[in-house]
């Protein structure tokens, strides 16, 4: 090392050793200057520990004591309960105490402190030992020494956790319900004692058809709105006085209805609102019972159209309870019964009107009505002149509200008439069928007697020809010639009008019957002429019903198509259709046709188009019958040289 660096390094070590004297100076000088702060910080609050001895220790709230640095010098023991600190242990420092949000706030209140030496109400929340989290409310002041130095600060801690969360949940309350109160489905007026709009809501806006937002209502004079809306409506006069007598008696007050000029009509409430003896404000509500009134007077009117028609109606009504007991009955019931309804209300019915014989009838139906169930029935009444009637009665049970059974209703009608109408018709029908049983005899023996004799005049004619063969003229001859033509005449309709009075003769025995077979068979010993042709367009189905009368039907029908053909090339097409209950057939030919006119005529007895020999009009007749025996119908579609139809149903 030269010389030159030798005497640097010297200087340099020399500096150095100065420089550390001077700073061990200035650290003796703060220490001692910090020892001194200490001490009299220490005998300025022995000092006041002196004249306030007790008085820290025992109050309520915490009280904290910290020097300017924010290092906590005393807790009294509210301190230590709030914060969980022992400050005999634990080094505090009141930054640790501040809760992260609320960092900046505190920061402001402590250079408030600085700058004026005091803060009031500072609110904000601290962390305890255990890291809970607590409101508290501060109020704190500089403490000086005996030279008007600061050397501390102190503070009053008041835990207001409860209260804030009290606050919190207050405040949700009031959000909800004015929340509620702006949404309700009633307008809402809430006023001061001097009348001022202090809080209302969408419906009153829209009730009174107020385009702006409730909030801007606020603080708004009710008198003068009143004034101004009264045009809205009918009886403006009357809605400010009714108002005005409202505001003067200070009376709660339900349901005033008032008319709108759009024909709306609004519920008008009005309630006080008293703390002591002082009014602090009121309420109105406005509801919009426009639908409610309407439906009501509805109901009120169909109310009285079902009175009406229960009370003047030609059915007798009585409504019983659960024992039989009268409860109520209709005028027209009075009239069937002959007692008023005075005479009978709270009377046992069954015991009242039901004759000797009918009375279980009654009793058994009171059980059914018990049961829930509905039906009718006819029994014997005794009306009030002794006189016994025949009453039809729907009884159905009566529901209160719960769905219990609390007695019945009954709908009577007095069928006395009619019961005796249908003894007489049972009694007609009695006599009808043994008529026709002696009708139908009488037939038998009468065709029985008048076939005889003129079997003998057609034996006798013969023999007169035969005796006298050879000497009889060509006159006589034609003369015995339409004897005989009469006589066979008079044979057939004798037989016709036999077989047409046996036809509803109820001693058939139905059976299943293949109408396809059946109509074959009756094809192949009919006489059917070489120029027709006979043809079925689909199988005939099977049916029950009586073999020979319905072979009757096809045969006369076909016959008859046979019969009128008078084209060189015959059809005759018979058809059938499946309907629902029944089977629909059809016969249809080429033939004369029929003139509508006759279309009625021609299926009553003894009517024939076509006067011939072998035509008694009756086939037709028959055919009708024994379609309505198998409880069908028959009818035709006709066109004079075109052809007939004939359609006819047969059931199932």
């Amino acid at each position: 090392m030269s010389q030159d660096q030798t005497e640097i390094l010297q200087r340099a070590l020399k500096r150095e050793k100065a420089a550390r004297k001077a700073a061990e100076k200035i650290l003796e000088e703060k220490s001692r200057e910090l020892y001194l702060t200490s001490q009299r910080l220490e005998q300025l609050l022995d000092e006041k520990s002196s004249q306030l001895e007790g008085v820290f220790e025992n109050i309520l709230d915490a009280y904290v004591v910290m020097d300017l640095q924010g290092n906590v010098i005393k807790f009294n023991e509210a301190a230590i309960k709030l914060f969980g600190y022992d400050i005999a242990r634990d080094k505090i420092n009141v930054v640790n105490l501040i809760y992260k949000e609320d960092y900046q706030y505190a920061i402001s209140s402590f250079l408030e402190l600085q700058t004026k030496g005091f803060f009031k109400d500072y609110e904000a929340r601290v962390y305890t030992k255990s890291k809970e989290v607590k409101w508290v409310h501060i109020n704190a002041s500089v403490i000086f020494d005996s030279n008007k130095k600061p050397v501390a600060a102190q503070g009053i801690v008041r835990d207001i956790t409860d209260q804030k969360k009290s606050a919190e949940k207050l405040i949700e309350s009031e959000n909800r319900l004015a929340t509620l109160i702006l949404n309700l489905d009633n307008g809402i007026v809430l006023e001061d004692e001097n009348r001022n709009i202090v809080l209302t809501n969408n419906k009153f806006c829209e009730l009174f058809d107020i385009k702006a937002n409730p909030k801007d209502l606020i603080g708004m004079d009710c008198v003068a709105a009143s004034e101004h809306n009264k045009v809205l409506f009918k009886d403006p006069d009357g809605f400010i006085q009714r108002m005005r007598s409202i505001d003067v008696d200070k009376k709660t007050v339900i349901g005033d209805e008032l008319e709108m000029v759009d024909g709306k009509i609004l519920e008008r409430s009005y309630m006080p609102i008293v703390a002591g003896d002082q009014y602090k404000g009121y309420l109105w509500t406005f509801t919009d019972v426009t639908l409610k009134r309407t439906y009501r007077k509805s109901l009120e009117a169909q109310k009285q159209k079902y009175y009406n028609i229960i009370a003047n109606m030609n059915l007798g009504m009585v409504e019983l309870n659960n024992n039989d007991e009268i409860l109520m009955v209709n005028h027209s019931f009075e009239k069937m019964s002959g007692y008023t309804e005075a005479e009978v209300k709270g009377k046992n019915a069954r015991a009242l009107f039901a004759a000797e014989e009918d009375s279980e009838i009654l009793k058994e139906e009171r059980k059914k009505r018990n049961k829930g169930e509905s039906n009718s029935y006819e029994f014997k009444a005794i009306c009030k002149k002794g006189k016994t009637r025949h009453w039809l009665v729907s009884g159905a049970p009566n529901y209160n509200i719960d769905g219990e059974v609390i007695g019945s209703i009954g709908i009577h009608l007095d069928v006395t008439e009619t019961k005796n109408l249908e003894i007489q018709k049972e009694k007609l029908l009695s006599k009808l069928a043994k008529s026709n049983d002696e009708l139908q005899e009488y037939a038998h023996i009468v065709s029985h007697d008048l076939k005889s004799p003129l079997r003998s005049i057609d034996a006798l004619v013969s023999w007169l020809k035969e005796d006298n063969k050879g000497k009889l003229d060509a006159v006589s001859l034609q003369n015995f010639g339409l004897i005989e033509t009469t006589l066979e005449k008079m044979e057939q309709l004798i037989t016709d009008v036999l077989n047409y009075s046996s036809v509803g003769a109820d001693n058939s025995v139905k059976v299943n019957v293949d109408l396809n077979s059946m109509v074959s068979e009756l094809v192949s010993i009919l006489y059917i002429p070489d120029h027709i042709e006979i043809k079925s367009l689909n199988v005939l189905p099977n049916i029950i019903g009586d073999k020979t009368k319905l072979q009757q039907v096809f045969q006369n029908l076909i016959s008859n198509s046979v019969k009128f053909i008078d084209k060189e090339n015959g059809s005759i097409v018979i058809d059938v259709e499946d309907l629902k209950s029944h089977y629909k057939f059809s016969i249809k030919d080429n033939g004369i046709g029929i003139d509508k006119k006759y279309h009625d005529k021609i299926f009553k007895i003894f009517h024939s188009l076509k006067k011939s020999k072998d035509s008694s009009g009756i086939g037709l007749s028959i055919v009708k019958k024994i379609v309505n025996l198998h409880e069908g119908e028959i009818w035709l579609d006709s066109e004079p040289n075109v052809g007939t139809t004939f359609y006819f149903t047969l059931k199932k």
